[in-house]
Order: structure tokens, then C-alpha cells, then sequence
């Protein structure tokens, strides 16, 4: 047949809705899925729709770096230092008074016996036992933050060293420090509390302003504990003295601790206590800390 019927073409004949579908069903096609079935109501996506892909670029890394572990932590001011801990006397002084009382130099020209007995409370507790005590609680604290520490005998029960020969194994080490620990034993009435003993006048630079600055660190440590400055000898603490030969002898920043007055009631209590005996300690080590950070 012809495209016209009777002179009219055949799309002027079909209805509206016939031309509407028409139209609907080429517009689902032009897309290459199938159209729709009419009165179907599509099912829904689960599936998140993928964001189109920027066009600002990434951030670089981060150049900051990632937090220290705890080994990477920086280590202790104090550690790889050196120091010296002199326990005054020995435990076998007292029975072998050929060796003590040999002369020694003792510096500034002078000389001295090698070393005494040492001094004990009312009650028979000895200088020397306290002094090797607490040298050890002190050299335990040091450790413990990482400072190698000598001591100058290896014992209680023996004789020596000389103070001469105490003060050259402090040398010989090159230490950071050198503290002689010893207790003093006035017998007047009254008499208490702590000195720190200083060589004074200076015969070398370790012992002007490093023993002094060492003098006064472990002075303001023992004060904060809470152990009374001496009320007897020296002033604020301190003694500056010319006539102490491991003071004398000494290269290296040295300072001489009196704990305590032996003799006094109330400190030989404390001394002979392990309560007492590590109040001391622990003030000792943490004015060498302060001092050596």
C-alpha cells in the first residue's frame, strides 16, 4: 500500500496515546536497555554509588615523624658519668694500727697518717659501718640511673686504702664526682646536723668551681630532705678547709659529706637506723643528679 490513505498520512491518524507510547518506548531503547514495563515499579540499589574521582590531588605524607617508642627515648642527664664514693675508714682500722698510722701525703706540702678508726655512737655503732652503708644505698641509686660508680674499698673488713691512695683512684677514673662519706663525732652538748666539706683555698680548677658547685647541689638536697644543716661548724653547710688530703689530692670535683653528729642522741639514732641510713643515701645521690645533669 501507499503511505497515504485518501490523500491524509498515517500519523496524522494515530491517537495521542498511541504517539505518546511510541514516543516513550524509542526514548528507553536510544540507551540500549529495555524500557520499562508500565505499572513496574523499579527495585531499589543496595550499592553505594561511587563518587566520581577527584580532581584536587592527594596530600603528601606527612613529614613529621611518628612518635618515639619508649626505647627511643632520650636517656638520663646522668647516664655514662662517673663517680666516685669514698665510705670513709674500714672495718679492720682499729686492728692494725702499723698500717694507718704510716705517713702519707696528705698535700700542700704536709703530711698525715694513712687513715684512723673513725668515730661511733654512744651505743657502739661505728662510723665505718655506716659510712660503707650508705655508700652502697647511694651508689645503688646512681646505678639505677645509669652512673657507673667506683667505690674506693671493696669491703667492710679491711684496712685502708690510705687517703692519699683514695684520692688518686677518684683520679684515676677521671670522675665526674668524688664524695667521701663520713660522720662526725663532737662530744659537746647540742651539737647536730650536717656540713659539706670543700677544699678551700683551691689548688687546681676541679677544686674552685666544680667541687663548689658539687658542694652546693648536694647541700640544697640534703637541706630539701629534710636533714638539718649543721648548727656547730662551717656556715650554711659548707666548710671550706685546707687540711682534708683526699680533698688536696684530688683532680676531680670532690667534696667531703659529715652525715651527722655521731654523738648526738637524736642523729645516732638516725644513723644507726636503716631508715636513717637511707635518708642520707638518698639525699646524697640526688644532689650528685642534680649536680651531674
Amino acid at each position: 500500500m501507499s503511505g497515504t490513505l485518501g490523500g491524509v498520512h498515517r500519523a496524522s491518524l494515530m491517537t495521542p496515546l498511541a504517539l505518546a507510547l511510541a514516543v516513550t518506548a524509542l526514548v528507553a531503547c536510544g540507551n540500549g536497555e529495555p524500557a520499562a514495563t508500565s505499572g513496574t515499579t523499579p527495585a531499589t540499589s543496595t550499592e553505594a554509588t561511587t563518587p566520581p574521582e577527584s580532581s584536587t590531588p592527594a596530600a603528601p605524607p606527612s613529614s613529621a615523624p611518628p612518635p618515639s617508642s619508649a626505647s627511643e627515648q632520650p636517656p638520663p642527664p646522668a647516664k655514662g658519668k662517673v663517680v666516685v664514693l669514698d665510705p670513709g675508714h674500714n672495718g679492720g682500722n682499729s686492728k692494725n694500727p702499723a698500717v694507718i698510722n704510716k705517713p702519707v701525703p696528705a698535700g700542700r706540702g704536709k703530711g698525715k697518717p694513712c687513715n684512723t678508726t673513725g668515730t661511733q655512737t654512744n651505743a657502739g655503732y661505728t662510723e665505718h659501718a655506716f659510712t660503707w652503708d650508705v655508700a652502697n644505698r647511694v651508689r645503688n641509686a646512681l646505678t639505677a640511673k645509669g652512673v657507673r660508680v667506683e667505690l674506693t674499698r671493696p669491703n667492710d673488713t679491711g684496712v685502708g686504702p690510705c687517703v692519699n691512695e683514695r684520692a688518686e683512684i677518684g683520679n684515676r677514673a677521671n670522675a665526674d664526682a668524688v664524695v667521701s662519706i663520713h660522720s662526725d663525732g663532737s662530744t659537746t652538748a647540742g651539737h647536730h646536723g650536717f656540713h659539706i666539706i670543700y677544699s678551700n683555698p683551691p689548688l687546681n680548677p676541679a677544686q674552685g668551681t666544680p667541687s663548689a658547685k658539687l658542694a652546693g647541689a648536694v647541700r640544697d638536697a640534703m637541706r630539701d630532705g629534710g636533714i638539718p644543716l649543721s648548727n656547730y661548724t662551717g656556715k650554711a653547710g659548707l666548710n671550706g678547709r685546707d687540711d682534708i688530703a683526699g680533698l688536696n689530692l684530688s683532680t676531680r670535683p670532690a667534696i667531703m659529706v659529715e652525715c651527722a653528729n655521731m654523738r648526738d642522741a637524736t642523729e645516732a639514732a638516725l644513723a644507726a637506723s636503716p631508715e636513717g641510713r637511707q635518708k642520707y643515701a638518698s639525699a646524697i645521690a640526688e644532689g650528685l643528679l642534680r649536680y651531674l645533669a
